[in-house]
């Protein structure tokens, strides 16, 4: 692929590709900056493609890159229906972003593809340790490290499996990555990526020894009512079953706001349904899917290993 940022190198050794959609993120994202240049194993180039933002983003991540050697800036092209959109989730625009900055570059110059968001802010030897991980497992395809938030009593790690990669925060080698087909422009679209994995034989984990703090809390972006109601309609997305749901909302009454979320939730999964929206039209995907649920049930020593994440 001819482009300004393409490089002519074969992934002899780890090269690792890192690309940072961000949108009003000036309260952010030199935290996160600065914690990527503090890497012990810096990543050997970084995209942060600002998606329309107008606070100031932009001008600041040019002041930025100015003293980052492998951060590169880039502007996403707006589409005239996004730019007053109040959904940017349901529009996919991140993973719009993304996708249009790895076309900026030679992907196969790389053996680790990341997705690094702009308000996460990784320990120093964030991508040490990660690759440390994929060197000790040839079965493990896609990474991350676990999240922490600041709440009323200071950080609080963010509740998940450990087969799930927060979005926030992937790490995918690039056999995984082409795999899996990439990120799909869409709304679940970082549970369809792992699931994909799975299904192809390799593992997803996050790991407890490279927490990183996230400096916007789960869901906040558009309220986190409106986030709850989302994580429903992915549900539906990706072929999760209905009493899976259930099951999933009685759990999720115990999450503040306390029993609205449970309550919204299930509404996203509902209207989704009652709306007909696009459903993951993949009948091997939608039976693995549902082979992992019905395992997920199942007492831990009883789980086949793939529904834990092992591929």
């Amino acid at each position: 692929m001819g482009s300004p940022l393409a490089e002519d190198l074969a992934p002899v050794d780890k090269r690792i590709l890192i690309i940072t959609p961000v949108f009003n993120e000036a309260d952010n994202i030199e935290r996160t900056a600065r914690s990527v240049a503090a890497q012990t194993r810096a990543p050997d180039l970084w995209l942060v493609v600002d998606d329309g933002s107008t606070d100031g983003t932009l001008e600041l991540l040019s002041e930025l890159a100015a003293g980052i050697p492998f951060m590169r800036v880039l502007s996403a092209p707006q589409r005239p229906e996004e730019r007053d959109s109040p959904d940017k989730l349901a529009l996919a625009k991140e993973a719009r972003a993304f996708n249009w900055a790895l076309a900026q570059v030679d992907v196969r110059t790389y053996t680790h593809v990341g997705k690094l968001d702009g308000d996460v802010e990784p320990p120093p030897h964030y991508f040490e340790r990660l690759l440390e991980h994929f060197a000790a497992d040839p079965q493990l395809g896609l990474a991350g490290g676990v999240l922490d938030e600041l709440g009323g009593q200071g950080w609080r790690r963010v509740k998940a499996p450990a087969y799930h990669v927060h979005g926030a925060t992937k790490l995918y080698t690039r056999e995984c990555f082409d795999a899996v087909g990439g990120i799909e422009e869409r709304l679940g679209w970082d549970t369809i990526d792992e699931t994909y994995a799975r299904m192809r034989g390799y593992r997803t984990r996050s790991f407890d020894d490279v927490a990183a703090r996230h400096h916007r809390r789960w869901g906040s972006a558009d309220g986190r009512l409106r986030g709850s109601a989302r994580i429903g309609e992915c549900a539906y997305i990706v072929r999760y079953s209905l009493p899976w749901v259930l099951l999933r909302t009685v759990k999720t009454f115990k999450a503040r706001p306390y029993v609205l979320s449970g309550l919204w939730f299930l509404s996203g999964y509902l209207l989704a349904r009652a709306r007909r929206r696009p459903k993951l039209e993949d009948e091997e995907f939608r039976r693995f899917v549902r082979r992992e649920l019905r395992a997920r049930l199942l007492p831990p020593r009883f789980r086949p290993v793939a529904a834990t994440g092992g591929g």
